[in-house]
């Protein structure tokens, strides 16, 4: 099992423990969707799809949020903050600014960029580096204002 998974697991058992009904809910829904997609494709995940997957539950909170949000629902936005704060408790370590401007530009020089043209290379070359640690659209942002120069 992987790590990733079996932390999912011991704090789904310490929120049982602790009568945590909310966070219990929100665990059991990212455990859910983790064996969903093990069922489908009939292989176990490993650390690298369940934060991929972990990512992908967050961008729809955060969807969700801004969405509740301007429709004036900010009882439905607490709920889904709050669920987006459970789950971020398993993604590494954000990045901070610097370490990723370092990283991006260390890349752009390995790949040998020099145009737009080459944003997919870099950008394919850094999405296993920043998995979990960085906002894609926001690399591919700084990787796009790089290039463009």
């Amino acid at each position: 099992m992987s790590e990733l998974k079996l932390r999912l697991t011991e704090s789904v058992k310490s929120a049982m423990r602790e009568r945590l009904s909310d966070r219990l809910s929100v665990l059991r829904g990212v455990q859910a969707a983790i064996k969903q997609i093990e069922v489908d494709t009939r292989e176990e995940l490993d650390d690298a799809r369940v934060l991929a997957l972990l990512e992908k539950q967050l961008k729809q909170r955060k969807e969700s949020i801004s969405a509740y949000t301007n429709a004036g629902r900010d009882d439905l936005a607490q709920k889904e903050q709050f669920e987006l704060e459970v789950i971020s408790e398993f993604l590494p370590a954000a990045m901070t600014s610097e370490e990723l401007e370092v990283l991006i530009k260390n890349e752009i020089v390995t790949q040998g960029a020099t145009s737009i043209r080459d944003m997919g290379k870099v950008m394919n070359a850094l999405r296993p580096q920043i998995a979990g640690r960085a906002d894609a659209g926001d690399v591919s942002a700084r990787i796009k204002a790089k290039l463009s120069v």
